[in-house]
């Protein structure tokens, strides 16, 4: 595949988030491994809580359009409580098979504290239920209060991971998916 659109969904609405510092660090990456990259920034969307009878809401079909014409879409979250953010549970609500089905996706965790596996685990199941093709390498950023400065990883080691994953991005972006998972097909709204 030449020059795959590599999209880069941020999972943090903060204004200095490490989160959005460290996506933009992997999508560089995927840049420089020959794809085109979008950030996805949430702060840029109008995106009320999601209610299945207004699927439309706000700027829904934007966000849709987005991440539909993506080959990979790499997904960075900050670690909330042990999980992923409301606001990344809440844009992957208002899409669904036709932006994820078949897609290679990315993970990326932000902590504060230590790992955020259980944060990169949890939007792995959400992913495979959507048919995504999960990419095996995924990438950790802990104790990210003082993994930055000035913008930049302040560790080389920590840096290579998340440009890991963006090369992995570009590389995956055209892998024949899996078959259907059984939860696909267990995931209706109710």
């Amino acid at each position: 595949m030449s020059d795959p659109l590599v999209a880069g969904l941020v999972g943090s609405l903060r204004d200095a988030s490490h989160t959005r510092t460290a996506l933009r660090t992997a999508l560089d990456a995927a840049d420089g491994a020959g794809a085109e990259t979008r950030l996805v920034d949430l702060r840029e969307y109008d995106l009320p809580p999601f209610d299945p009878d207004h699927e439309d809401a706000g700027d829904a079909d934007r966000l849709r359009t987005a991440l539909s014409r993506a080959d990979t879409v790499l997904i960075g979250t900050p670690m909330y409580h042990g999980s992923y953010s409301g606001v990344v549970k809440n844009a992957i609500d208002y899409c669904g098979f036709d932006e994820f089905e078949g897609t290679t996706v990315g993970l990326l965790g932000v902590a504060g504290g230590a790992f955020p596996i259980t944060a990169l685990e949890h939007l792995r199941s959400i992913c495979r239920a959507l048919d995504a093709w999960v990419i095996p390498y995924q990438a950790a950023v802990p104790r990210s209060h003082g993994a930055f400065e000035d913008g930049e990883f302040r560790d080389d080691d920590l840096r290579e991971r998340v440009e890991t994953l963006g090369v992995r991005a570009v590389e995956y972006a055209d892998i024949t998916p899996d078959p259907a998972t059984f939860e696909s097909g267990q995931n209706r709204g109710a």
